[in-house]
Parts: C-alpha cells; structure tokens; sequence
C-alpha cells in the first residue's frame, strides 16, 4: 500500500483538522481557514467541503492546502504526524521480474502503453473534475452525491499517476503501470459507463 492509500486509510480530515488545530463542533463543522469565516461553514468527516468557498478534497487535499505543500509532500507529513506505515516503492529490479525484457527494447515497448494509460487517467480526471464542482453540495444537510464523493475519493490518486508517468525514471514508470495497470483499467471501464449515460456525460465533461 503506497503513502496515499495508506494515509486515506487511517487518517481522517476531521482528525488531521483537530490535529493541526482546527476546532470542530461535535456536528463536525469549522471554521474555514482558507477564507475569512466568522460563522463554521466547513463541514469535516472523512473528507471536508465548505458551504463558503466551495473548497473540498479529502484529507491530503487539507494537509496541502493548509501547509502549502504539494500533495505528495503532505501524504508524507500526515503518514509522519500520525504514524502511518506504507510501502515505499522502488524502481523496478529487472534481474528479479519474471518477464526480461530486453534494454533496447523497453522504451519502444513501454511507450505504447504508457501513451494510452495517460489517455485514460487524463479523460478521467477531467470527469472527476466535472463531477466535483457540478455535484458539490450546496447545503450542510444536504446528502453528498456518489460522483462527487467519487471525485474527492479518486483526484488526487489519478493526479499522482499521471505525475509519475510524466516526470520519473523510465523504471519508474514501468514498475507503475506493472502495478497500477488494472486500476487504470477500470477507470476506463468508469468512463465507458459514463459516456453510456449512466453517471454523467462526455459532453458535460468537454464543458
């Protein structure tokens, strides 16, 4: 389990909030400290959404925001506050994977694949996106909707696949895809059913 997961796993928005020094109200509203806010609009559980600003995202998304940081960097700082373990991934050791694939070949072989995957995780988070602001709550009381739920769970991983795809070692991203190829797949899967009809639309996504 790699720092994302684990750290979504274990920690909540609302615990990192009151750790950080937010005060939250038993029924787990704030005061939102990304604009002026005199009256708590923020509402914090596993992930947070203020009424005020509209700014939203799960618990690394608050970590960034709050500190400044990049959302890798705040993983690492909520896996370092609140003692959570992760695997720590490392670049892919040919000598030990069962399918050598020879040196010259493997840029050649890899490029095909990688260009397709980004593909996906690019229409994808752009759907995600769509979904996050359109689908947004827009009252305390109000039940959140399963796609926007499904954005705020789901942007930040695709964004740090398509982070690593474009800026890390060719070994890297080899290891990334051999790992996260099924993942990709069913996001693809997801955008089938959406341009179907059945969870939003590829035209409201264009928009």
């Amino acid at each position: 389990m790699n720092v994302f997961e684990a750290v979504k796993n274990t920690v909540t928005a609302r615990q990192a909030a009151e750790h950080y020094g937010l005060k939250v109200t038993r029924k787990g509203m704030a005061c939102c400290p990304f604009h002026r806010d005199r009256h708590p609009s923020m509402k914090l559980d596993q992930r947070f959404h203020c009424f005020g600003c509209q700014v939203d995202g799960d618990v690394i998304d608050f970590t960034a925001a709050y500190f400044g940081l990049s959302v890798r960097q705040a993983a690492e700082k909520l896996a370092e506050d609140f003692g959570v373990r992760y695997e720590v991934q490392r670049p892919l050791d040919r000598g030990k994977h069962k399918k050598k694939v020879k040196a010259e070949s493997l840029e050649q072989n890899y490029g095909k694949l990688e260009q397709i995957c980004f593909s996906i995780l690019g229409q994808y988070r752009e759907q995600l996106q769509f979904w996050k602001v359109h689908y947004a709550p827009k009252r305390p009381d109000e039940e959140w909707d399963s796609r926007f739920c499904e954005a705020l769970d789901r942007l930040t991983r695709v964004e740090y696949l398509m982070d690593v795809l474009l800026h890390s070692s060719v070994e890297e991203r080899v290891e990334l895809l051999l790992s996260a190829g099924k993942e990709i797949a069913g996001y693809a899967g997801r955008l089938q059913k959406s341009e179907a009809g059945t969870a939003g639309s590829s035209e409201n996504t264009s928009g």
